[in-house]
């Protein structure tokens, strides 16, 4: 290929590609396109194959400009040091890909500040939608993004009259009941994250009322709410082994917080899985391999954060859309698995 005097080879065009397929450059254009309609498949499977060939790379923000698109993706999450939605972003980003989308995610820390903050950062980009990982009771972003008319919908976290795909993390709270009540435990404990978020709000709700059911209710002195971190598992459930009756087994509403209420029982002298039970929730990859293997409430988080990009796909649309609820899943491991008699 002829090169420039200074030495830097030109980038190809799409007028080369199309000379060597030896179509009209519009055709090249159409099959290179997200939607190649009116061109036959052999013909766009060609000129791809030589635009992968030649080492032709489309210009997604001059085509963002002739189509009104940006061709991206906002995602809002409280902070990706949570695994969990790591998870949720990394399935986001790579069905965006295949769909030829790119994301930008941003951390909000929960706070609405910032939130508005990392919002109109992304709008000034012209991002075609966002999807929101941490909404909570009193936030209006969803509603501030609906007023204006930006595609939007909620993923692991939802509210009422907002599109979401989340687990139906009541029906998981009631799987760590019936677990534990199972296995024979009366006197029980709850780190029960933040109540503002659904995600600790209703595998709480969805626990307490499966044990007031069963005629043994979890009263509100064990009952502690936290952040959803480690350190706060920490703190939570030190306070629960610090009870004058400490709870034979806890429920924990996020695996990051278990981590942190094993370092509590550690703490207090107590053998995890025989002398205190422990479930978490979400079934991240760390909780099969821990040193003494967490019971757990599997999230098909993976799926979660596809499904999630689909439905924001079918909102940019204009195709109409329902919320999604996964089904949760028990997983049994050591913590719950003991020799623990009531």
């Amino acid at each position: 290929m002829p090169q420039p005097e200074s030495g830097r080879v030109r980038p190809v065009t799409l007028v080369t590609v199309a000379r060597h397929a030896r179509v009209h450059v519009s055709t090249a254009s159409r099959a290179l396109s997200d939607n190649p309609s009116g061109v036959g498949a052999d013909t766009v499977r060609r000129v791809r194959e030589l635009a992968a060939a030649l080492g032709y790379r489309r210009d997604v923000r001059a085509a963002g400009l002739r189509t009104g698109t940006s061709r991206l993706v906002g995602v809002l999450v409280p902070r990706l040091t949570d695994l969990g939605l790591a998870t949720i972003y990394d399935s986001i980003d790579l069905a965006a890909s295949e769909a030829g989308y790119g994301t930008v995610v941003a951390n909000t820390r929960d706070d609405d500040r910032h939130r508005k903050i990392r919002i109109d950062a992304m709008l000034s980009r012209g991002i075609d939608g966002i999807i929101i990982g941490d909404a909570h009771l009193g936030d209006t972003a969803a509603y501030e993004l609906k007023q204006r008319g930006v595609p939007y919908v909620l993923v692991m976290r939802r509210l009422e009259g907002h599109p979401s795909v989340t687990t139906d993390d009541y029906r998981g709270g009631q799987l760590a009941a019936e677990h534990l009540l199972q296995r024979g435990h009366r006197r029980v404990g709850v780190v029960a994250g933040d109540q503002l978020a659904s995600t600790g709000r209703e595998r709480t709700l969805g626990f307490r009322r499966t044990f007031e059911a069963a005629g043994f209710p979890v009263a509100d002195g064990y009952v502690v709410d936290s952040e959803f971190s480690t350190n706060a598992g920490l703190h939570a459930g030190s306070a629960l082994m610090n009870l004058a009756d400490p709870p034979t087994a806890i429920f924990a509403v996020h695996d990051l917080i278990a981590l942190g209420v094993m370092g509590a029982i550690r703490d207090a002298g107590l053998k995890l899985g025989t002398e205190v039970a422990l479930v978490g929730y979400n079934d991240l990859d760390l909780a099969a391999t821990l040193p003494v293997p967490l019971t757990s409430i599997s999230s098909d988080l993976s799926r979660m954060g596809r499904l999630s990009f689909d439905l924001l796909m079918n909102t940019i649309n204009g195709q109409p859309v329902e919320s999604m609820l996964l089904d949760p899943l028990l997983v049994p491991r050591a913590t719950t698995l003991g020799r623990y008699e009531p």
